[in-house]
């Protein structure tokens, strides 16, 4: 296969893997009572293993390369609690309070979130290009969360909350580990991140005391969300760079909320009107502007 196109179909994989794990979210979360802190538990603790395995069999005996300078344990732990963590407790936390579609589209604020934050980091004025940008996701937020009627809110405040706080998440997830992935590998850094994350949610969502119905239905969900939305869609996203360049990678990775509409409403018959379409364009036309740029 023509090398560029092997890099937009892996992406493309990861980024419909990524938007379908939010839809069995959804599902397990509301239709089966799993609670936010025992997902994110079982997908973090599972997931990390799963990469640490891998990352062993690829470089043996380097499982420990991460923990050797005080300067990467900083950020690392930094990385697992403040990133890794955050970003998964409040996007589950999100669609347990609403749904995938919108939680998704949310999280997708976080380059608009990206170039505010340069903005005030290094004082510099943002491009006329970066501030239509801002305008477009910022109208797109209030016609998504509003329903087109400014006077009332068209989810719940909490699934706008935790929305807001995955986007802020996000961000902050893929600006602080830039050092700390020049130095290391990545599924070996991504790997420590989940386990260790996993393992400080624990105490509030142990596994051996599980709230939900754990059936047949629920077991294949929580394998998807593991197996084909954290680690094969993570790892399909990283091969997909080697192929193509990171804007491209970008603006294929903006699949993932075009799956989890797609999915949430053939699947869940989630409500999708009009309005949430128009709101969901604007904010995805800002981050594909962005991307390229």
């Amino acid at each position: 296969m023509n090398p560029r196109y092997k890099g937009m179909l892996l992406v493309a994989i990861g980024a419909l893997l990524w938007g379908g794990s939010g839809v069995a979210a959804q599902f397990v979360l509301q239709q089966r009572g799993f609670s936010p802190e025992h997902l994110v538990v079982i997908r973090l603790q599972l997931a990390g293993l799963i990469l640490l395995a891998i990352d062993t069999i690829s470089c043996p005996g380097r499982i420990f390369d991460v923990w050797k300078k005080q300067q990467d344990i900083r950020q690392l732990l930094l990385f697992s609690f403040v990133g890794m963590l955050s970003v998964q407790y409040t996007y589950f936390a999100a669609i347990k309070a609403g749904n995938a579609a919108t939680a998704t589209v949310l999280q997708y604020l976080l380059p608009v979130i990206i170039v505010v934050w340069m903005t005030l980091r290094y004082h510099q004025w943002p491009t006329k290009r970066e501030i239509v940008c801002v305008v477009m996701a910022m109208l797109g937020t209030l016609l998504l969360v509003t329903h087109g009627n400014l006077t009332t809110l068209s989810i719940s405040p909490a699934a706008l909350f935790w929305g807001l706080m995955s986007a802020f998440s996000a961000a902050f997830y893929t600006i602080q580990p830039k050092g700390l992935l020049s130095r290391h590998r990545s599924p070996l850094v991504i790997g420590w991140a989940m386990l260790l994350g996993g393992l400080l949610l624990t105490p509030a969502g142990p596994p051996w005391k599980f709230p939900g119905t754990l059936d047949a239905t629920a077991i294949l969900l929580t394998a998807w969300i593991i197996i084909f939305g954290t680690v094969i869609a993570f790892w399909a996203y990283l091969e997909s760079i080697k192929y193509i360049s990171p804007g491209e990678t970008s603006l294929f990775a903006s699949l993932e909320p075009v799956s989890a509409i797609t999915l949430s409403t053939v699947l869940l018959d989630v409500p999708f009107g009009l309005s949430e379409l128009l709101g969901a364009a604007f904010i995805l036309s800002a981050v594909l502007l962005l991307a390229k740029k």
